[in-house]
């Protein structure tokens, strides 16, 4: 009976921390503002949080085929990408944050969402094995990954602290 409860709740915690990326069961696409023509300064400057496919992550935050060997970052402010799922619970709660940074730091920051189901090959690229995936763009410098879901405070301190974003 132990081993059983706790089996449970094991297994509550690990699907609260994170969801593995290996399912490929979505629910479809709720109401996303994707970039289809390659701009990225209105919803940016708006204060929206971005939907990209691959085509347009290449055009607008790296173009991996032309330069694989190094990240050579294109926008022009701080960028932070969510690597998502629509059936991920722990995506849906960072889902509302990233909405509300995207508000608070409009104008500095750029806040990206890109669907591991629908953008295989951008997870690929970055190796997106477990997901809420938050990749760390600054200015200068190297990205950083974080994953799973955290609690807004620890993102702000990523903004402020690495992104060096006020």
């Amino acid at each position: 009976m132990k081993k059983t409860a706790l089996l449970v709740l094991l297994l509550g915690v690990l699907s609260f921390i994170g969801c593995s990326n290996t399912s490929g069961n979505s629910e479809g696409t709720g109401n996303q503002s994707s970039v289809t023509d390659g701009s990225v300064n209105a919803p940016a400057e708006e204060g929206k949080v971005i939907y990209l496919n691959t085509e347009n992550f290449r055009k607008l935050v790296w173009d991996y085929k032309a330069n694989p060997d190094t990240f050579i970052y294109r926008g022009t402010t701080p960028a932070i990408i969510d690597f998502y799922a629509d059936w991920c619970r722990p995506c849906k709660m960072v889902a509302p944050i990233m909405d509300e940074l995207a508000t608070e730091y409009k104008g500095k920051l750029t806040i990206y969402k890109v669907n591991t189901d629908l953008e295989r090959e951008l997870s690929a690229t970055f190796a997106i094995r477990s997901i809420p995936a938050i990749l760390y763009i600054p200015m200068q410098g190297k990205p950083q990954m974080s994953v799973g879901a955290q609690q807004k405070p620890s993102y702000v301190q990523m903004i402020n602290d690495f992104l060096k974003v006020k």
